[in-house]
């Protein structure tokens, strides 16, 4: 079986060495997505709540050109940068997600300048 580059279209490939998504079988592996533009690479929002929903955006952009949906995300790791975001984070994690909700593990580290969230996920399709 082979590992299939995922790419949504319009989008321009990373300047570093990874792959938006990778799908292999029924899985398909999200890559850490920053807020970004995808068009232009341009960084989006000032805030934990417009970062992370541009994140999800891209998230699902990579979803869809991979054949899934949010509804297949088993797992996501959400890598911040300040723990006193973390319920802003939250809040917006909520309007893209419902019961039952991923698991997930939530890290705080160092990011590129100006990049608060990182978010990566796991799709299982059936």
């Amino acid at each position: 079986m082979a590992k299939v580059a995922i790419h949504p279209e319009g989008t321009k490939i990373p300047l570093v060495p990874l792959t938006h998504g990778i799908r292999k079988g029924n899985i398909l592996q999200v890559a850490g997505q920053i807020a970004v533009d995808p068009s232009t690479n341009e960084r989006v929002g000032d805030n934990v709540t417009d970062q992370t929903r541009q994140v999800m955006k891209n998230i699902q952009a990579v979803l869809e050109a991979g054949g899934a949906t949010l509804e297949d995300v088993v797992m996501c790791r959400v890598y911040l940068t300040d723990v006193a975001h973390f319920d802003e984070l939250n809040h917006t994690y909520r309007e893209f997600f419902e019961e039952s909700f991923p698991a997930r593990t939530t890290v705080y580290v160092g990011l590129p300048e100006g990049l608060l969230v990182e978010i990566d996920a796991l799709a299982v399709l059936d």
